[in-house]
């Protein structure tokens, strides 16, 4: 599997895996990147990116982060955490506090700790989607007959534009996906 921009980041990645497995993590291809688990349960994972390269942590929202350089991966992200790097000074710069992040991870993983997850009914459906799905007794059951991941997908689709008028449109295509049984970024 072609894993994109990993050329690009070859060094830094090069890099990244030496510091990780010399902190007696095991390593395994996982979605096409390095991914490195402990007792068989993930840990980390490397990221090649466009414009940069990314060492993620699986609990990184339960690690302290003593440096602040750990960032949220996404605006919907509950768990995981990541540092990026643009060079290869950059990730030479941090190895004491990385492998210390790792060993903190470690630890994390070994005490059992799970991040405390958002349930998909604690979001609120954007009014634009709610409108439709009271309207219409058939797509609320296909709504909420979907798994939790998928409605999520739809109120994050509908709820994230800015406009009313955007999330009524975004509202009125989903109509015909959610009756199919699919989630938003699911094609067949």
């Amino acid at each position: 599997m072609k894993v994109p921009y990993a050329k690009k980041w070859q060094k830094e990645i090069d890099a990244l895996r030496k510091i990780v497995l010399g902190c007696r993590l095991v390593e395994e291809l996982k979605w096409g990147k390095p991914c490195f688990t402990h007792q068989e349960k993930n840990v980390a994972i490397i990221i090649p990116l466009k414009d940069a390269c990314a060492l993620s942590f699986f609990k990184g929202a339960l690690l302290k982060d003593p440096k602040q350089i750990l960032t949220k991966i996404g605006e919907h992200t509950q768990a995981g955490r990541w540092i990026k790097f643009t060079s290869l000074e950059e990730v030479g710069a941090l190895r004491p506090t990385l492998r210390s992040y790792i060993g903190e991870a470690i630890r994390v993983e070994e005490s059992g700790k799970k991040v405390p997850l958002k349930k998909a009914s604690e979001y609120v459906v954007p009014e634009e989607l709610q409108v439709r799905l009271n309207a219409a007794p058939e797509l609320k059951a296909a709504f909420e007959a979907l798994t939790p991941g998928r409605r999520k997908s739809y109120i994050f689709h509908v709820s994230g534009a800015k406009q009313s008028k955007t999330r009524i449109a975004r509202a009125d295509k989903c109509v015909p996906m959610i009756l199919s049984g699919r989630g938003f970024n699911e094609f067949n």
